[in-house]
């Protein structure tokens, strides 16, 4: 069966991910991984992520594929037997430096999508190095996928192949990018990039009587959006694709033969890991439970867009993506509305600390370490043993609610965006 990998930018998220269903968890190592904005784990983190993830039954990879310098790779030396010892399972890695090094220490080397892996004799010489995987290049298309993995298996390959199916997609070759560095001084290849992609671009022209510049705006081909501002310059995102979603091709994906589907997101928040990891898992299930009377729900897209997308695309698995978007698209805003400050067992009731009004029928989201990120719709409360239909700010209220919250879990309003 295919394993579901799911992204996590610290413990909150990590046990998002694990409570939904995640069959392995990516998370990245401090000063080595390519989102050094995240949270990101130490050393000594990995041993309690780890235990985490061996009571879900699940496999914890770490990152540390930004481009590393002989000091990073002696750093990495060290750090090495302590993240076996503390159990993780694999090193996503980008520099062929670190394979034996990795393997020498019996941790699984994953090769990174930096590496921009497109064809099946790439993937031969990596076997033959001793790698374990490789996060297949994000500019192939789903054919030439099926083709690369059939031909891998025809020749007795044993190499895993794993690809991004949800989450934000970046401009440049597989995530090598120098615009970030080039403007700023801030490398994405070392995990630091400011996104300056993600914002509005204007384009300037000179007319030397020989340009023709077209408006692909008023194109139903258009590959991206240009469009003449008021003072006649022409802006554009064109830089910053919308996100993957490919929710609606799950069995497509599956038959391709390929090992893991990979969900991006480290740097974003639990809700976002909770919710994709729920729905892909649910899709990935329904599957390969019944193949022959497998039916898309559209359920699945709605519960993607209530958490932080800049829209969906499919990448380029059946064309090339062509829509454009900078700003989150969600449909709900959180609203920070108080905390648990304590959750009775026997009866199943949590009380919360509220700052903002609450009705009955508010959907919250609860957010926790432990706890990891549940929604639930309020269907009853009471203050003193008296039931309610409002709660008023600077109120502690007792909801009713099944799933064990902790003391001093987050508590958030889900309220639709305008």
């Amino acid at each position: 069966m295919v394993e579901l990998l799911a992204p996590a930018g610290n413990f909150i998220s990590l046990a998002s991910a694990l409570k939904n269903g995640a069959d392995a968890v990516y998370i990245g190592l401090e000063e080595s991984n390519m989102r050094i904005n995240a949270s990101n784990f130490s050393v000594e983190d990995i041993g309690e992520a780890s235990r985490m993830c061996r009571d879900y039954n699940a496999k914890l990879y770490v990152c540390a594929n930004t481009i590393m310098k002989d000091r990073d790779i002696k750093r990495l030396e060290k750090q090495l037997p302590l993240i076996k010892q503390n159990g993780a399972d694999g090193i996503i890695l980008s520099d062929i430096a670190l394979i034996d090094m990795v393997i020498e220490n019996g941790l699984e080397a994953h090769m990174s999508v930096q590496e921009n892996t497109t064809n099946s004799y790439a993937l031969k010489a990596l076997e033959k190095l001793g790698v374990k995987r490789a996060i297949l290049s994000r500019e192939l298309s789903l054919d030439e996928i099926k083709k690369m993995v059939s031909r891998l298996k025809a020749d007795g390959s044993k190499i895993q192949t794993e690809v991004f199916i949800h989450g934000a997609m970046c401009m440049a070759i597989s995530g090598r990018c120098f615009l970030s560095y080039g403007l700023y001084g801030r490398s994405a290849n070392c995990g630091d990039c400011l996104q300056p992609c993600r914002k509005e671009w204007t384009l300037h022209f000179e007319e030397s009587g020989k340009d023709d510049v077209i408006n692909l705006a008023e194109s139903k081909d258009e590959s991206f959006i240009i469009s003449q501002a008021y003072d006649n310059t022409y802006r554009t995102n064109f830089f910053s694709p919308k996100d993957m979603a490919l929710i609606e091709h799950i069995p497509e994906l599956i038959d391709a033969g390929i090992d893991s589907f990979k969900i991006e997101g480290r740097a974003r928040s639990p809700d976002y890991v909770a919710t994709a990891v729920r729905v892909y898992r649910q899709a990935i299930d329904r599957y390969e439970l019944d193949r022959e009377n497998y039916e898309y729900d559209p359920k699945w897209m709605e519960e993607l867009e209530k958490v932080f997308n800049r829209g969906f695309d499919t990448g380029f698995y059946f064309d090339v993506p062509y829509e454009t978007s900078e700003s989150n698209q969600s449909r709900y805003v959180k609203k920070d509305i108080g905390k648990v400050v304590n959750y009775y067992n026997r009866i199943k009731v949590a009380e919360l600390k509220i700052w903002d009004d609450l009705r009955l029928g508010d959907e919250i989201m609860i957010q926790g370490p432990t706890t990891g990120s549940i929604t639930h719709v309020i269907d009853s409360m009471q203050i003193d043993g008296k039931a309610i239909e409002k709660a008023e700010k600077g109120s502690n209220v007792a909801i009713a609610i099944d799933e064990k919250l902790r003391e001093s879990d987050f508590v958030y309003k889900l309220v639709p965006r305008e």
